[in-house]
């Protein structure tokens, strides 16, 4: 399943903020992570922090597109119900 994340680097913590909503009507799930954006360790913390979260290893999940931008598309493989009852849990999933 793909969804997408919009990531705030050196946000002060970790922690996923739920669902937003872009001017273009897409939706996207907020993120912050403390690390800085050097050398992929954002990209790296957003997907320690989202197989935490999901309970689901950090092998299943990918950056498809976004690796050097905000907005990311994030591609996670496994039992796909219940990855959708833990998106859902978030917010309103889109």
């Amino acid at each position: 399943m793909r969804f997408r994340v919009r990531v705030t680097p050196r946000g002060g913590a970790d922690r996923i903020e739920g669902w937003h909503q872009s001017a273009d009507d897409s939706w996207h799930l907020r993120v912050r992570v403390s690390a800085p954006p050097d050398d992929g360790k954002a990209n790296a913390s957003l997907l320690a922090l989202l197989a935490r979260d999901f309970h689901i290893p950090k092998s299943k999940l990918e950056i498809a597109t976004g690796k050097t931008g905000r907005l990311k598309t994030i591609v996670a493989s496994g039992d796909t119900g219940a990855l959708m009852a833990k998106l859902d849990a978030l917010g309103e999933s889109k």
